[in-house]
């Protein structure tokens, strides 16, 4: 192996455990640093099939993207459907929030991703499962992507002493064919107390809808004892006033996985262990509910390349990335955990006013709602709407001009 010749790697055997967006991008990535690199990719799973339906991201991450591979930057921009405003629906109530992103398909991400690796001369296997390193091919570094079970981490567990911590709430990630204008907030109370979703449009006919709900919510409704189609079909009838009658959608069957889980916090005091390195949720996890699982996963790929060229030795550079990216994400792992407790204690607040709920619910990554100030601040964000899409139409033109620029 060599490593560094003139400031560039050449000639360096890459092995990428998971075909998630972090694996992926970072073969590309490393293709275009040198094509001389021999990258593969392996995952287990067969092509196309994937947990989850949408994902979410921000003009940040697609400036990034741009930085990177514009190729791929611009097929994924094409691919994105972008929405405008919040919505919270609590006890008849309906209340507009300001905000805005972009989302698309995780199939269709995954797609744009594997064929732009592919087109590099990175090797994609599929349906490639293991269950020892050396069943892989030869290689100098490995990179340990396979999401927040990881297999290669929970091998090396003791070295990177990895802690899981395992949520209060229950929640199922679906697909519907209802399309939702804004990201939605909708809950609905039951016998056995509140339960909610997380809708987005992700495409021109499909939404995702992310399901929660507190655990003696979801034992009293019987979910511990029905089967998947059962659990959908009560689903649909608790929030049929908001799917206008679509149905929901699971995709979990094609994976063999449970369709409810609770979300595990991932969190390792060493990401690096000789020349296996972590990415991703097998580095780190973050609450969906601020939906930035994608959007960090992407950054480390970014962040290990970039490292990667910057130094002369292996160590070096793992533990720089290690560094950088730790940092990178304290502020977003606080607000994580903010917005995870936020939805656990849904109980105690969904008794407020709605506006005053709803504000609640727009702050919750930013702890407590300041006392004796909502109505204020809601005002601003709601009672001023047609201004507010005027600068947000004026935001997304200045920053597709930016893009055609690049182009």
């Amino acid at each position: 192996m060599c490593w560094l010749r003139g400031e560039v790697w050449q000639d360096v055997r890459i092995v990428c455990v998971g075909g998630g967006p972090a694996g992926l991008y970072f073969a590309s990535l490393m293709k275009l640093r040198d094509m001389r690199h021999d990258v593969t990719v392996v995952e287990r799973n067969p092509a196309g099939v994937t947990y989850g339906w949408g994902v979410v991201f921000w003009d940040g991450l697609l400036d990034n993207l741009y930085r990177c591979d514009p190729t791929s930057a611009k097929e994924i921009r094409d691919s994105a459907t972008r929405w405008h405003d919040q919505e919270v629906h609590v006890r008849g109530a309906r209340v507009h929030l300001g905000g805005y992103g972009f989302s698309m398909g995780r199939k269709r991400l995954l797609d744009i991703l594997v064929q732009r690796a592919t087109d590099l001369g990175v090797d994609v296997q599929f349906q490639r499962p293991f269950t020892d390193l050396s069943e892989l091919p030869a290689a100098d570094l490995i990179v340990a992507c396979d999401g927040a079970n990881s297999q290669i981490r929970q091998r090396y567990a003791s070295h990177f002493q990895t802690r899981v911590d395992v949520g209060r709430n229950k929640y199922i990630w679906l697909g519907t064919p209802k399309t939702f204008d804004a990201f939605t907030f909708a809950f609905e109370e039951t016998v056995a107390g509140w339960i909610w979703f997380h809708g987005y449009r992700f495409d021109s006919g499909t939404s995702t809808c992310i399901v929660e709900c507190a655990p003696q919510t979801w034992d009293g409704l019987g979910f511990d004892v029905l089967a998947p189609d059962q659990s959908t079909a009560l689903l649909e009838g608790i929030f049929k006033r908001h799917l206008d009658g679509h149905p929901l959608i699971s995709r979990t069957r094609a994976l063999g996985k449970t369709p409810w889980r609770s979300f595990a916090r991932v969190t390792n005091q060493s990401w690096f262990r000789d020349n296996v390195v972590l990415m991703g949720d097998a580095a780190h996890t973050t609450h969906f509910s601020i939906g930035s699982g994608t959007k960090l996963a992407i950054e480390d790929a970014i962040g290990l390349a970039e490292s990667l060229q910057g130094h002369d030795d292996l160590a070096a550079a793992l533990r720089a990335y290690e560094h950088e990216r730790r940092s990178a994400l304290l502020t977003l792992q606080k607000e994580a955990l903010d917005s995870a407790e936020w939805f656990e204690t849904v109980d105690r607040r969904v008794d407020q006013d709605p506006v005053q709920f709803a504000f609640s619910l727009w702050q919750r990554r930013h702890g407590e709602t300041p006392p004796k100030k909502w109505r204020y601040y809601l005002h601003l964000a709601t009672q001023r709407p047609a201004l507010r899409r005027m600068r947000q139409a004026a935001s997304s033109g200045r920053r597709w001009l930016r893009a055609r620029r690049r182009e």
